[in-house]
Order: structure tokens, then sequence, then C-alpha cells
């Protein structure tokens, strides 16, 4: 019998576009999976090891509900809103970021840099 036919499952993250739908901070992640029990479309899913944080197995299918970031307790993860859902103005001269006719935008948001985008490094 070859290894993988001993019905074992799994699960591996699938690397996205430009942007990523959720991200997880493994320093501040409890592992309790109420993110991946709640997510709609199981774009998280609770890691095979146990106490390990859930694993992004499918970014492109997240319908960028929140439902994850609302379970976390601790604040660990982060919603990355796709490209053309980002809705924000910039001025020329002093790269200031901001919405027009609304308080500026929280700390935590996509209408601050980095707007999102995935680091680099």
């Amino acid at each position: 019998m070859q290894e993988w036919e001993k019905n074992e499952a799994f699960i591996a993250p699938n690397p996205t576009g430009p942007t990523e739908a959720v991200s997880i901070n493994t320093e501040i992640c409890a592992a309790c999976n109420a993110c991946a029990n709640i997510c709609r479309t199981q774009t998280i899913m609770p890691n095979p090891e146990p106490g390990k944080p859930p694993v992004v197995v499918f970014p492109d299918e997240c319908w960028y509900c929140g439902s994850c970031v609302e379970a976390c307790r601790t604040g660990a993860l982060e919603m990355h809103l796709p490209i053309n859902q980002r809705i924000f103005f910039k001025r020329k001269k002093t790269g200031e970021v901001f919405r027009i006719g609304q308080a500026d935008a929280p700390e935590k948001t996509f209408f601050k840099e980095p707007f999102g985008w995935l680091k680099e490094g």
C-alpha cells in the first residue's frame, strides 16, 4: 500500500495573487480554531497538528465576510480586502490617505498603509 493510500488528509496553504484574504499572526494566535469553525467557505481550516495555528488553505475562495476576524478572541487575524474593494483617496503632494466626508480611518484599517498588500520579505 502506498503512503498516500492510508486515508490520511493533508492540509497545505495555497499561495494566491497579489493579495491575501486573511493573515494569521502566529505569535498571538491561541490555536482555538474559532476562526476555522466559523469560516463559511472553509478558507481557514484547523491545523492537523494540535496546538498549532489554523491554516489558510483556499484564500481565493474567501467571501471577505469577516466572520473569522470577529470570532478571533486574541486579534490574531487580519482581513485583507481585494484590490477592487479598497476605496481610498491619496493626496499627491502630501501622500495623505483619506476618505471623503468621513473621519480619519481607524488604525487597523484598509485605508492606511500597507492597504492589505502582501508584505515583502
